[in-house]
């Protein structure tokens, strides 16, 4: 069990901050274990707080144009940084030559680099020169482990004896990871005791102590990693509620993911969470997003199972219109739509609840 947090952190995001593509160095400014955030390098918000960008909530996370600044500023508040983490998530997993700079600048300062990336700094033979010279550790959160690591799917998910709920969407970077992360703090706030299993490299960040990273591994053993961090999470911890991060959408065309999530980890229940504002798929103009009804059906028939709630993305949504919108898709959905974002979890939270009762009889009680 890793002891968190690792270090100090300064989180990369140059251009990219408050766009799809900075969707990492948003989940680390909401919330993470693994390090003491400093602040975020995105020359576009330079001068500006980090969670007042995001969401109109101050965090104390300042953002600045430049890594020198940042560590100015993390000396000069007596917390000198350790780590620079790739906030960057953009399409394809590469790094641009700028990019590469910047943190080849960051190794020559002495920061330790963590990228979730699919450019594995790891294979750059210069800058793992550097990196040694400066005594610096640098890790590729994609990179995949050795085959023989991995684990094939046994049915021992049938073991897995409290409810399961997967948290999935209609789009990539639509926000499942984080309100998988706000219902897990809710539940456990309400004394109900909850994981939640973590399927990307930024909930890996973030420190989800049960986390695969889906798309480092060979499609034959997708299903079994998925398994066994679900029965090892419930081995582990016997709690009443396992929330499994859904991953791209079911029927996006770039990132297809949620079949495995639903085939092998087996749900009770799915939370589906939507942005009303997106008519296209992120990053792909062209290519229309199908209707929410139309993506409910489509997870219900391959799952058996129900979607029991709508959670929604409010970008590009004025805050006059957010309550209107979740009321008309209650209306057209017949299910509960909430914005947990901007309300909280807690009604959510009460949901999952007596989705837990209804299963059980009574709320399971785990010593």
């Amino acid at each position: 069990m890793n002891h968190f947090p690792e270090g100090n952190a300064i989180v990369y995001c140059e251009e990219a901050f408050n766009t799809t593509n900075g969707k990492t160095a948003h989940g680390l400014v909401r919330y993470t274990e693994r390090y003491y955030i400093l602040s975020v390098i995105d020359s576009v918000y330079r001068g500006l707080d980090a969670g007042k960008v995001l969401d109109n909530k101050p965090t104390g996370i300042p953002i600045f144009s430049s890594l020198e600044i940042a560590l100015e500023d993390a000396a000069a508040r007596g917390k000198p940084a350790t780590h620079l983490v790739i906030g960057l998530a953009p399409d394809g997993g590469r790094l641009s030559q700028p990019a590469r700079d910047d943190i080849r600048e960051a190794i020559d300062f002495g920061l330790n680099i963590d990228c979730g990336l699919h450019d594995f700094l790891t294979e750059d033979s210069d800058l793992m020169e550097l990196a040694q010279k400066k005594g610096v550790v640098v890790r590729d959160i994609r990179k995949p482990l050795s085959r023989d690591q991995y684990h094939f799917f046994s049915g021992k998910i049938e073991q897995v004896d409290c409810l399961k709920i997967a948290v999935l969407g209609t789009d990539s970077a639509v926000g499942k990871r984080t309100t998988a992360w706000m219902l897990e703090q809710a539940l456990n706030n309400k004394n109900h005791s909850t994981v939640m299993v973590g399927t990307g490299q930024t909930a890996w960040l973030q420190g989800a102590r049960y986390c695969i990273i889906l798309d480092t591994l060979v499609n034959d053993f997708v299903s079994g990693e998925i398994e066994h961090a679900v029965w090892s999470a419930f081995k582990d911890c016997k709690p009443e509620v396992i929330l499994i991060e859904g991953q791209g959408s079911l029927l996006n065309p770039a990132y297809p993911g949620g079949f495995e999530i639903l085939a092998a980890g087996r749900p009770d229940a799915v939370i589906l969470q939507h942005a009303p504002a997106r008519k296209e798929y992120d990053g792909f103009p062209g290519y229309p997003i199908q209707s929410l009804d139309h993506q409910v059906k489509a997870i219900e028939i391959i799952s058996g199972r129900k979607v029991i709630a709508i959670t929604i993305n409010h970008e590009d949504l004025n805050s006059q219109e957010i309550s209107a919108i979740c009321k008309l898709i209650s209306s057209q959905t017949g299910l509960p739509v909430y914005d947990v974002l901007l309300n909280g979890a807690n009604e959510l939270a009460n949901l999952v609840i007596k989705h837990s009762k209804k299963r059980f009889g009574k709320t399971r009680i785990v010593a």
